[in-house]
């Protein structure tokens, strides 16, 4: 069935290779779209006789008189599979409109069936994306993951690794044309599933029953950044969970959303088995994380230049010598600053267990929180 949407495109496409006006009609007859917007609606007999015939109608200024609202032109049947799914009609003098007439015929024809496998794809990437969700979310299996699977001819028995990549100040919609060029870097493996989650992330489900080596993985992934870069001029981060089975998929993917987090720190792609401390912190919650940050680090949060100076100091592994250089300021500036540290924290810069509480303190500060030093 051709719709009046698609009909609409057809015209203003066609219209930009000829002058004359265009009418698309449906099989019934109906004109569903046209230059001049006051055919809309009406019947048009000769239309009609295309559909059923299946062949193109001239009508002369003179036979204008022996159909039902028609105009004097040529029309041509569109066909799509081997059926007539509607007319195209362009209207002017015959002589002048014909030779225009089956170009234009092959190009709606081409449009008609571009718009036919572009919705295909955009149905086949709702319907796969709507099933990894699930597959993702099911704890308990049951036969319609299954069936769904193989519908979507997905073998839902390899072993996988789940890679999330978001993309960087990323403020437009993906195209069609853009999400087909994504998905097609992956086609030489048809087991890879990639799923757009939103407009801002792509949720990778990596083959692994051959059991690539981490470097593989790494090399295919920072592949797929440089197209997005390159073609796109998109930036992205890049978080990889570790294999797991079908029924477990769902830790491979928290596994992953956990190194994304670090990704986004560390400007690089981080896999899951890479992570140490930021284990333990990814499962803390936000209040305890607040909570532990006001009770070290809370009295000098506002004091930029000493949280600064903490940081430097951590960076550069307790060196007070690389600390000042690195800051610009004298070794007895530096040891002034830890003094005025200590006294508003309550801890000593110098003891290894207040050191490490501090450490903490501005870990959470810089990766957790939207508290700014």
């Amino acid at each position: 069935m051709l719709l009046a949407k698609l009909a609409e495109k057809i015209v203003n496409e066609v219209r930009k290779l000829i002058g004359e006006d265009i009418i698309v009609v449906n099989t019934d007859g109906t004109i569903i779209a046209s230059t001049d917007r006051t055919r809309i609606g009406m019947f048009h007999e000769g239309a009609l006789i295309v559909s059923k015939e299946k062949r193109k109608l001239i009508i002369t200024k003179g036979g204008e008189q022996n159909l039902k609202g028609v105009k004097a032109g040529i029309s041509f049947p569109i066909f799509f599979q081997n059926n007539v799914i509607g007319v195209i009609g362009i209207t002017g003098e015959p002589l002048r409109v014909t030779p225009f007439g089956e170009i234009i015929r092959k190009m709606t024809e081409l449009l008609i069936s571009e718009n036919y496998y572009a919705e295909q794809f955009d149905r086949q990437s709702r319907a796969m994306e709507t099933f990894v969700m699930d597959w993702i979310q099911t704890k308990d299996w049951d036969d319609s993951i299954i069936n769904r699977a193989r519908i979507l001819e997905i073998n839902i028995h390899l072993r996988r690794i789940i890679a999330i990549i978001d993309f960087e100040s990323f403020d437009y919609i993906i195209s069609r044309d853009a999400w087909t060029s994504m998905v097609k870097w992956f086609s030489p493996n048809p087991n890879d599933i990639v799923v757009r989650w939103g407009n801002e992330r792509i949720v990778i489900l990596l083959d692994f029953s051959n059991n690539p080596t981490k470097e593989t993985i790494n090399k295919k992934l920072e592949g797929f950044i440089s197209f997005l870069r390159g073609q796109f001029g998109l930036s992205a981060f890049v978080g990889i969970g570790q294999a797991a089975d079908s029924k477990e998929i769902r830790s491979s993917y928290r596994q992953a959303e956990r190194a994304l987090k670090v990704s986004k720190q560390k400007m690089k792609i981080i896999f899951d088995e890479e992570l140490t401390l930021e284990m333990v912190l990814d499962e803390l919650s936000p209040k305890t994380i607040h909570d532990f940050i006001t009770r070290t680090i809370g009295p000098i949060l506002t004091d930029k230049e000493l949280i600064a100076t903490l940081k430097e100091l951590f960076k550069q592994n307790h060196s007070l010598k690389k600390t000042s250089d690195q800051l610009h300021i004298h070794i007895n500036t530096l040891h002034y600053r830890l003094k005025k540290i200590d006294e508003y924290t309550q801890l000593n810069t110098g003891n290894i267990h207040d050191l490490l509480i501090m450490y903490l303190a501005i870990l959470f500060l810089d990766v957790h929180t939207k508290i700014s030093g």
